[in-house]
């Protein structure tokens, strides 16, 4: 659901299609899909069902074969491969199963980065997500020296540093056991609600997605 008519992410008769063996298989097939700020949504769907494959077409990683995605009101199909390298930089959070941490950079340096690079640093608001993600003591630690809860811990810090407008999160719990995948999404959900930006989440789980504000189902192509 919408409120006051603001849309932070309108998708509209999405499609795409894939070459595969020779022949030509449809994912999408009209796709549409609204998220208001401050809303967290749980698309759900069997595997294979196109839930990664419409989180990259929102994230700019792939191209649609029509339709529009337009992310507070700027089409993203409009943009340049450097325009959309942009938008994921400066307005996009993205979160991901495998957490996709830098080995090389310490705990603190992998939260900051993504907001160093979009020159949006704010050592106020790094200085509360370290607190409320429990990351004090692990900030001089490295990603091989964290367990995969604190991984993805990290991972959520650094896609809410820049104060996206959304965050786009495929399967962030699907490497965690149950209990850890409570905690890790129970903090991202306040995390997101503290921010206001709108919340994507791609899920397995039944009951991981009734803990969101609304649940969409893919299938056959279509949202429902």
């Amino acid at each position: 659901m919408t409120s006051g008519g603001h849309i932070v992410l309108s998708v509209r008769n999405l499609t795409k299609s894939y070459r595969s063996a020779g022949e030509q298989v449809v994912v999408l097939r009209g796709v549409n899909l609204d998220i208001a700020p401050g809303e967290r949504v749980a698309l759900t769907g069997e595997s294979g069902s196109g839930k990664s494959t419409l989180l990259h077409l929102i994230a700019g990683l792939d191209g649609a074969d029509s339709g529009e995605i337009r992310l507070a009101g700027a089409s993203i199909g409009d943009l340049s491969d450097s325009g959309r390298a942009a938008l994921r930089r400066d307005r996009l959070g993205l979160v991901f199963q495998q957490f996709n941490l830098i080995p090389s950079l310490n705990v603190e340096d992998n939260l900051a980065f993504q907001a160093r690079i979009a020159g949006r640093h704010d050592p106020a608001w790094h200085g509360e997500l370290v607190e409320r993600l429990g990351l004090g003591a692990l900030l001089r630690r490295y990603p091989e020296q964290l367990s995969g809860g604190q991984q993805q811990r990290v991972a959520i810090g650094r896609a809410l540093a820049t104060r996206p407008l959304l965050v786009l999160a495929d399967e962030p719990t699907g490497n965690l056991d149950e209990a850890t995948a409570d905690e890790v999404l129970a903090l991202a959900r306040d995390l997101v609600a503290r921010t206001g930006c709108g919340f994507l989440m791609v899920t397995h789980s039944a009951r991981l997605a009734a803990t969101l504000d609304r649940q969409v189902n893919l299938s056959a192509g279509l949202v429902a």
